[in-house]
Parts: C-alpha cells; sequence; structure tokens
C-alpha cells in the first residue's frame, strides 16, 4: 500500500518510522477532547526538532505554537501530557468553541529499538493486528503487546497510567460506483473511514477519472476478486450498491468469507429476495452467511434520493460499528412500496 493511499494515522506512523532511522522525534497521540475539536482521541501527529511534522492535533488550532515549543527545548522527557484550551499551557490559543485538548507527546530517541516500536504501532492501524500500549508517565512504554480488542483505537487514562489500545481505522469497501456510492465516499471519508472504491468497469473508471470523491482509494478491479487476494480486516463495511448482479452477487459470496463487521447490498425487498435466492442456488450459500447480510440495507429513514440513502447506510454502518448487530433498525416496508415504484436506482435500500 503506498503512503499516498494510506489513513492519516498510518501516513503518519510511516513517517515516524522514516524519520526514526536518524533523528529524534516526537510522536503525539491525542488522549481526550472536550467541548468541539476537530480531531477525535487516538488521533496522531509526529513532529522533528526542525519544525517538519505530519498528522495534526487540532486541525491546525494549535501546531504552531506546539512546534514553536519544541523548538525552543521543551518535551524531553519520555511521555508527558500536554493540555490545550484552558489557559494552562497557552493562554493565547484557544480551540474552537472553548474546547479543551489533552495530548501525549512521546520524545523517541533515534534508532533500531524506536523504529521497531513505530511499526507496531503501524501495522497495528493497517488492521494486521490490534495491540495494547502501555506507559507510565514520565517514562517511556513498558508494554505493547497483542490485543484482541478490534474496533477503534481507544484510551484509557488513570495517571500516570495510560492505556491506548490501537486498531486499524475503520474501512468502507464500496463493490462498484454509482450514484449511492458517490454519496457514501464522501460520508464515510468524512466520519473517518478509510474509503476504497473497486470498480472494473470502463465507463465507470472514465467518469471517476474526474469524478471521484474526495479521500476515495480506487482500485480497477472485481470487488470479489480484490477481496479473493486482499482479505480484510475486522473493522471493514463491504457494501454493493450498483444493482449490477455480476457485481453485488459476486461480492457477496466473497464477503461472506471475511471478517467484515458489517456487510449489505442495495435493494429493494424483492430485488433483496431474488437476490438471496440466486445466493443460495449458485453460490450456495448457508443461511448462517446469508444472515450476515443486510439487504435490504440501512436505517429506515424513509429515503429517497441516492444522497439520503447514502446517509441512511452510512448512518447503519455506524450503528453497527458502535453498538453492536444487536440492536434493531427495522426497515420500514411501506417506504419499500413505494421506492419499487420510482426507478431501479432510487429503489436501492429503500428505508
Amino acid at each position: 500500500m503506498s503512503q499516498t493511499s494510506q489513513p492519516l494515522d498510518a501516513k503518519v506512523l510511516q513517517q515516524a518510522v522514516d524519520w526514526a532511522r536518524d533523528e529524534a522525534i516526537w510522536l503525539c497521540t491525542v488522549l481526550h477532547t472536550w467541548g468541539s475539536s476537530p480531531r477525535s482521541p487516538g488521533s496522531l501527529l509526529v513532529a522533528r526538532h526542525d519544525g517538519r511534522h505530519c498528522g495534526s492535533l487540532s486541525g491546525g488550532c494549535v501546531e504552531e505554537h506546539f512546534l514553536k515549543q519544541i523548538a525552543a527545548g521543551r518535551w524531553r522527557e519520555a511521555s508527558q501530557v500536554v493540555r490545550y484550551g484552558d489557559g494552562e499551557l497557552a493562554p493565547e490559543v484557544r480551540l474552537p468553541c472553548g474546547g479543551i485538548l489533552e495530548v501525549l507527546v512521546e520524545y523517541l530517541p533515534a534508532g533500531t529499538a524506536t523504529v521497531d516500536y513505530l511499526q507496531q504501532q503501524l501495522q497495528a492501524v493497517q488492521g494486521y493486528q490490534s495491540i495494547a500500549k502501555k506507559l507510565t508517565l514520565p517514562h517511556a512504554c513498558h508494554s505493547i503487546e497483542p490485543s484482541n480488542y478490534a474496533g477503534n483505537t481507544a484510551i484509557s487514562c488513570q495517571y500516570p497510567d495510560i492505556d491506548i489500545r490501537i486498531a486499524a481505522a475503520p474501512c468502507l469497501l464500496l463493490a462498484g460506483y454509482s450514484p449511492v456510492a458517490h454519496y457514501c465516499a464522501e460520508f464515510g471519508y468524512a466520519l473517518g473511514f478509510e474509503v476504497l472504491l473497486c470498480e472494473p468497469r470502463a465507463e465507470q473508471l472514465q467518469t471517476l477519472a474526474t469524478e471521484l470523491p474526495k479521500g476515495t482509494r480506487l482500485v480497477p478491479t472485481f470487488p470479489a476478486k480484490y477481496l479473493e487476494q486482499n482479505g480484510c480486516h475486522v473493522n471493514t463495511a463491504i457494501v454493493a450498491l450498483t444493482h449490477d448482479p455480476r457485481l453485488d452477487d459476486l461480492t457477496m459470496m466473497e464477503a461472506v468469507n471475511t471478517p467484515a463487521f458489517y456487510i449489505g447490498a442495495m435493494g429493494s425487498a424483492r430485488n433483496s429476495g431474488k437476490r438471496r435466492e440466486r445466493l443460495v442456488r449458485i453460490g450456495e450459500l448457508s443461511e448462517t452467511e446469508l444472515a450476515r447480510i443486510h439487504a435490504p440495507i440501512g436505517l429506515a429513514l424513509g429515503s429517497k434520493t441516492p444522497a439520503e440513502i447514502a446517509l441512511a447506510i452510512m448512518a447503519d454502518i455506524v450503528r453497527v460499528k458502535n453498538l453492536g448487530q444487536q440492536t434493531s433498525a427495522p426497515v420500514v416496508q411501506g417506504t419499500l412500496d413505494t421506492l419499487e415504484s420510482i426507478s431501479e436506482d432510487a429503489a436501492s435500500c429503500a428505508i
């Protein structure tokens, strides 16, 4: 995976690895935010003494002050916590809407030990293995080991002890391009997902040459082939939104072999029933495998336009990611029946 196609935290850690081979670095992790803050807990920034940096702590509110403090020789302990937004550190620096930001700053010397330490974290955010990272202020990390935690990065602080469980950013894998997929990509990127679009069709690739949604990584291949060859990590949502059985059905057949937390296909209740029959007859999917597929897909919002349908899909994905499958979200049948008569494209998830 090229650095330009990686989610932001992976880019930060890859840059940290490259720099740490030759010089000391500061690795910063957002621990807590209060009020309005553009960056969530777990967000990363790496900086050098000369002011070069990668990543963000606040979306631009505090970075300039922070980098000046590094250049002035501050934060040379192995670990320390700094706080912005309440007047404690820099009264002149304010976050939007009175927000407060608490950041773990690790000072890491150059060398093989630091590179190995950073690479373990890089592999975690890339989805290879979640890890638990523990340290006691003001000392260096004293424990970093595999963890079964599968969701987003989670942080627990009982100062001076800090426990950070690092996992891959959620991934949204879109099986083929469509108007609904376009909005899902935009919403997914805004929600912090790594967005991957698998699209093999020449006419759609021509469109995507000028209309690729921001933050989306395009892979010009069949989504089922991509999943067969590359798989995915457990924090992945796989959705088929084209109404093309060549893409949607084959994607579902391959997706049920992955650990993805969410699998869904667009279509009305009637079309979803037809797909289910094909998946049993051709794909020989079991009832357990079929039960993993959200079809019709999305929350019951009465959606009709591609943007509304995409909103309903992403809302359901976030619901399952944050709350698990046990929270029911029934589809409104009346809306389904109405959408059957609108158009095949707008009759997508029909919620």
